[in-house]
């Protein structure tokens, strides 16, 4: 008697669910072996320890690579709000609406708020990545900057 695979439709149905889940597990030892996969940034890190979080050091960066493309003269969150992210004399003037960021208190602070989703349910920055915001990281870094007193260092 001769077995043949793929003649019952059920047998051809296992066959490919069990070479879907190898792919899967191959697929996740390959995610797992890459050196820096999900690794934060290593000045986000540092900046995360007891240090003084520096505006152009560490927060300018971060503005600049997700915030100012929006948020500069001419630009649609500038024109939407008047904030300006492409300086710190900028960022601390705010919007149209008031000043954003309150030094010292990060809790309360519309900058912040923003980035959490936790100012009426908007959230910046817009249409970065699939879940919407920053990297953690760089949320805890901007929070830090401004309960220390975001300072222009």
């Amino acid at each position: 008697m001769e077995q043949t695979f793929g003649c019952n439709g059920g047998d051809s149905m296992k066959i490919r669910m069990l070479l879907g889940g190898v792919m899967l597990v191959a697929l996740s030892f390959n995610a797992l072996a890459t050196e820096d996969a999900g690794a934060p940034n290593q000045a986000a890190v540092k900046a995360l320890g007891p240090d003084e979080i520096s505006f152009k050091r560490d927060v300018q960066p971060i503005l600049h690579d997700y915030c100012v493309s929006c948020h500069k003269p001419g630009g649609k969150g500038y024109v939407k709000s008047g904030l300006d992210l492409t300086s710190y004399q900028g960022t601390m003037k705010g919007t149209i609406f008031g000043k954003v960021v309150i030094p010292g208190n990060s809790e309360d602070s519309t900058f912040t708020k923003l980035l959490t989703g936790t100012n009426k349910g908007l959230k910046m920055p817009m249409g970065l990545n699939s879940s919407g915001t920053l990297d953690r990281q760089y949320i805890l870094v901007l929070r830090k900057w401004v309960k220390q007193g975001a300072k222009n260092n």
